[in-house]
């Protein structure tokens, strides 16, 4: 069993290590679903050492239809994580009719070799998950991060289940999206997935009061969360 730790600062990723997660997603930006990293932050991220890193290519926040200039882009981003040394490299391209985009993101998939592909939650905006299933397992992708075109993978958990079947061994089905160690073995439980994806992270508020009345808040991933998520799956395991 496989837990990815979603990070956009150093200290979630220190977080992830120390609690003992298997990988870890580097982005930008959690708080609008994941953009693009900084460059030092994945340096920073693959100096760790001790766990692996993929990285999200995004451009921006909002949809995932993309014009020529971005995907320049996103090709030189994946270009620059590869030299940085990452693992593996995340992304997502749809049509403008909510379809997979087979032609760009085949592009990308070969702008990314050697390195791991995942398909992103942009999966679980498509109108067909069965007909987008089938386009990632011709498109010859390693990984599918969905929660099952739910608001969390917990309520996902009946599509989750049927990607898992029709997948096979063609791809790994990753469930991801608002999961919390309460509920992580009851998710793996009912679907087979055999990789978990979450943030274990807890919402911090700074800056409580200033001049302009600006309230900023964040999540940062405690790797306390991680070990008592790491500690569950554990048990669960035969």
């Amino acid at each position: 069993m496989t837990l990815e730790v979603c990070i956009d600062r150093i200290e979630s990723a220190l977080a992830a290590r120390s609690g003992g997660a298997d990988r870890i997603e580097v982005c930008g930006a959690l708080d609008v679903d994941g953009i693009t990293p900084s460059y030092g932050l994945v340096e920073q991220c693959v100096e760790l050492g001790s766990v692996k890193v993929v990285v999200m290519i995004r451009p921006h926040a909002g949809g995932f239809c993309y014009g020529a200039n971005e995907v320049n882009t996103m090709l030189r981003d994946i270009g620059v994580a590869r030299q940085l040394g990452a693992n593996g490299i995340v992304f997502g391209a749809l049509g403008k009719d909510g379809r997979i985009d087979r032609e760009l993101y085949q592009r990308f998939i070969e702008a990314s070799r050697p390195l791991s592909v995942t398909f992103h939650r942009a999966f679980d905006l498509t109108p067909d998950p069965f007909e987008a299933l089938d386009s990632l397992l011709e498109l010859g992708i390693d990984r599918l991060l969905t929660s099952g075109q739910a608001a969390s993978a917990k309520y996902g958990v009946p599509l989750i289940r049927e990607l898992v079947r029709r997948a096979g061994n063609g791809l790994s089905v990753v469930a991801g999206g608002g999961i919390r160690v309460e509920h992580v073995v009851a998710v793996i439980r009912a679907t087979g997935v055999r990789e978990i994806h979450t943030s274990a992270s807890e919402l911090t508020t700074e800056d409580r009061s200033n001049a302009v009345s600006i309230v900023r808040t964040t999540r940062v991933t405690k790797h306390t969360l991680v070990r008592a998520m790491v500690q569950a799956i554990r048990e669960h395991q035969p």
